[in-house]
């Protein structure tokens, strides 16, 4: 990145436990790199971004957006549904036997490669719209409240 001091830098510092790179250009680095993440507060632009990323990127990346504000472009297997798959081979349980639960666009990756997804509550219309099964909104104080079929 180009100023640690930017828009969010601090609380995913404090979320991944390490500070950024701070680079004057990034000249030289894209040919080697292993996640690019695009930062805006337009959430709306960030959503068509990533749908514009997908299209270009097709099956040679994956971009999902793990907070509204933020597009993550990795490798087409460094995402949530990979993982739910190589658990599945690590621990021979069937994916369709396992459980997902999620709240960001990031998540649906992951929903489409399980047996059972859930979305909460707190999550975007779209994110809701993807697995068979979401949760109402709660407070954070709240218990869970049973899932609901969202067809």
């Amino acid at each position: 990145m180009r100023d640690a001091n930017a828009a969010h830098v601090a609380r995913e510092q404090w979320t991944v436990k390490f500070p950024p790179t701070v680079v004057k250009t990034f000249a030289g680095l894209l040919a080697a790199w292993r996640k690019l993440s695009v930062l805006v507060d337009d959430h709306d632009r960030v959503a068509n971004c990533e749908k514009d990323v997908q299209l270009a990127g097709g099956a040679h990346i994956s971009a999902a957006r793990s907070q509204p504000y933020y597009l993550d472009v990795t490798h087409p297997q460094a995402n949530k549904g990979e993982v739910v798959l190589s658990l599945s081979r690590l621990l021979n349980i069937p994916a369709a036997e396992i459980a997902t639960i999620g709240d960001m666009p990031n998540d649906v990756l992951m929903f489409q490669k399980s047996g059972v997804s859930i979305a909460m509550g707190n999550a975007s219309p779209e994110v809701q719209a993807a697995p068979p099964m979401s949760l109402p909104q709660t407070r954070k104080t709240d218990l869970p409240m049973p899932w609901r079929n969202s067809s």
